[in-house]
């Protein structure tokens, strides 16, 4: 371990958190094959042990190395770990990652196999969808367990004063823009169900040298048809076309269809309120075109324009020279 780099920590890491896992799930699933659909609460209270255990032992697994992976990379800059303590690894065993019990949060398949049976799906197709439900579960709190060990032990560590973001390809486009940002070591890890992200440590003392994944660095080395399933087609040609990337993403946090001039439009949130870009840009062009007092304080004035999506742009600009010109207005291209 000593001879790897942090790149190197941070990918063997990433590996065995997954076949931790994968090794959860196909337990699992192994308990899920007992439940009968004629019986499903009797056989399902038969199988929640199993269930539960699948999931605790998998959530141990994958706290448990937390301390040393972090001691690791602190080596791997030349530094000396200064551990505060030691991790209390039962401290994120046996609980769903919203503070509610296994238990609970497993039945939740078996309402998902009711619903499904209740739509006209065959038992079959019910038991199968309740198992994919299952699957999701483990496969998210599992994780989970291994990132919050990891952000404890990280904040725990005097040597470290943050970490960034690692993707592990192929990564959604939220999780894409975050990476290569520098956290502090208080801040938590943003993530999404079955996200499989991982922290690397920064090392206090150690100039932060990017060497993680940049979010543009990853869109271009998709192929064209992966950058418009991870980032929708009209992102992706907006991104193509220049378009900022964190802006793009970002936009489809607040999407509404919204009504103007008898027309529906596409239209996002972000960035809106006072304190946003686009806000800001629509405040100046105000003053600039007069349409406003030149002395309104930015917290005075009132937007009136929707801040269009990249699809709608697209569907509205005659032109190139159009359709970059809204792109800059509407805060995708600077």
């Amino acid at each position: 371990m000593a001879d790897q780099t942090a790149e190197e920590l941070a990918a063997a890491y990433y590996r065995q958190q997954q076949l931790t896992a994968r090794l959860a799930a196909e337990q699992a699933q192994a308990a899920w094959r007992t439940v009968d659909i004629a019986a499903l609460d009797e056989s399902w209270r038969s199988a929640a042990p199993a269930l539960v255990q699948a999931v605790t032992a998998g959530q141990r697994r994958a706290a448990a190395p937390a301390d040393g992976y972090i001691t690791a990379v602190v080596e791997a800059d030349g530094a000396a770990s200064e551990p505060a303590g030691r991790l209390a690894v039962e401290a994120f065993v046996g609980r769903a990652a919203d503070g509610r019990s296994l238990t609970s949060l497993l039945y939740e398949p078996v309402i998902e196999t009711r619903w499904r049976l209740t739509a006209g799906q065959s038992p079959p197709e019910a038991l199968r969808g309740g198992l994919a439900s299952l699957i999701r579960k483990v496969g998210t709190e599992v994780p989970d367990a291994g990132r919050e060990a990891t952000g404890v032990s990280l904040a725990g560590n005097r040597r470290t004063r943050g970490y960034v973001r690692v993707l592990s390809p192929p990564s959604c486009a939220r999780c894409a823009i975050l990476a290569g940002r520098e956290y502090g070591f208080n801040q938590g890890f943003a993530r999404h169900p079955r996200c499989d992200c991982v922290h690397m440590p920064i090392t206090r003392g150690t100039a932060f040298r990017g060497r993680t994944v940049d979010a543009g660095d990853y869109f271009h080395g998709l192929s064209r048809a992966e950058q418009d399933r991870i980032f929708t087609q009209a992102g992706a040609q907006a991104i193509r076309d220049g378009a900022d990337i964190n802006s793009v993403v970002n936009a489809r946090r607040g999407m509404y269809t919204a009504e103007a001039y008898g027309q529906k439009l596409r239209a996002t949130y972000d960035a809106t309120t006072p304190r946003g870009a686009f806000f800001r840009s629509e405040w100046l062009r105000a003053i600039d075109r007069g349409l406003v007092p030149r002395n309104l304080e930015r917290r005075r004035f009132r937007l009136t324009a929707h801040r269009l999506l990249p699809e709608e742009i697209y569907k509205r600009a005659g032109t190139r020279d159009e359709l970059i010109g809204m792109l800059r207005r509407y805060g995708y291209l600077t």
